[in-house]
């Protein structure tokens, strides 16, 4: 369960894309750097796709390894975010002609490469994802490609039939299904509003709303990718424009906050054994304006913020979360 949304943009121009993981805490997780004159190549098959990075990369990764990033943003102003599809995500059978990649090396080559969603498309249909496990990684890695840059976003999907790549207008994603069924379904929600309805007369006697918050009525709360879908981008959809840098970014923490997994609430069967909860293990806020990129963890209340214009780029690296020891005290 992760959810993924781009907040309007202020009146300083400043773009913040928020994000969500939710999943069992059940995974290594760091801060990846990525060198800006990285040479990648896929991790999991031989002959597979090399590069030569141009950009600068910070995002979040797992087990140690910087290239394996499932969130982050370079210093172009490009990010990109792998989301959870299960049955709705199938990879292929390697080429052995230099296309073949790994899901997991997927952001650090599109992200080292290009500066736009153009160009990102463009290198993602270069690929040919392959259906190789990592050995390091338990269970199973179903994903599909969001990206964003500061004025369009495209979706990366797995089908049977092979990769598709689709606009996505509404500048929303959560999980499964693909793209266009989220898209269809949201003509099913077209009655929510911020506005409290009209009183109306029955036989003579009125009737008024009760309280405020009516125009959201019907708005689904649930946990699942659907419900998620339509409440992010309703509250996107209505979010006044920010007046700066710094009010989009608290206006996107905002967002994110209302998908935080209250602990019990969801709870799945590990594909290791036994029942395990799901949770929000971390959020980020992609700065794409700013070049700043946020964080927060399931462990520590505090959002760092990391200034990529001041970032070493000169090596490749894991670097652990930032703690501040949790709740600070105060004396009022």
């Amino acid at each position: 369960m992760c959810t993924n949304f781009a907040y309007p943009t202020a009146q300083d121009g400043t773009v913040c894309i928020g994000r969500t993981m939710e999943f069992p805490n059940e995974i290594p997780w760091q801060i990846a750097v990525t060198a800006s004159d990285m040479e990648g190549e896929c991790t999991l098959v031989s002959k597979g796709k090399t590069w030569q990075a141009r950009y600068g990369v910070v995002g979040m990764s797992a087990f140690d390894n910087p290239q394996w990033i499932v969130d982050g943003m370079n210093t172009a102003g490009l990010s990109a975010h792998l989301l959870y599809m299960p049955g709705h995500a199938t990879y292929y059978a390697p080429k052995g002609d230099g296309s073949d990649i790994g899901i997991l090396d997927m952001i650090a080559f599109v992200l080292g490469t290009c500066a736009t969603v153009a160009e990102a498309k463009a290198a993602a249909a270069s690929c040919n994802v392959v259906n190789v496990q990592p050995k390091e990684i338990p269970i199973p890695l179903p994903l599909h490609l969001i990206l964003h840059d500061k004025d369009s976003c495209a979706v990366v999907e797995f089908h049977p039939d092979g990769m598709r790549i689709m606009d996505n207008p509404v500048r929303v994603a959560t999980n499964s299904p693909y793209l266009d069924w989220h898209l269809t379904n949201v003509t099913n929600y077209l009655s929510l509003s911020p506005d409290s309805p009209a009183a109306i007369e029955i036989n003579g006697a009125s009737y008024t709303a009760s309280s405020q918050g009516q125009g959201f009525r019907g708005i689904p709360g649930d946990g699942t990718s659907p419900s998620r879908f339509i409440r992010a981008l309703t509250y996107v959809r209505f979010a006044p424009r920010p007046a700066s840098a710094q009010d989009a970014e608290l206006q996107s923490i905002r967002v994110l906050h209302n998908f935080d997994i209250v602990s019990g609430s969801v709870v799945e069967v590990s594909p290791v054994g036994g029942e395990v909860p799901e949770l929000t293990i971390w959020s980020t806020v992609s700065n794409l304006t700013s070049n700043r990129y946020l964080y927060n963890t399931m462990s520590e209340p505090q959002w760092f913020a990391i200034d990529l214009a001041t970032s070493d780029f000169t090596t490749s690296r894991s670097v652990a979360f930032a703690t501040t020891g949790g709740v600070s005290a105060i004396t009022v």
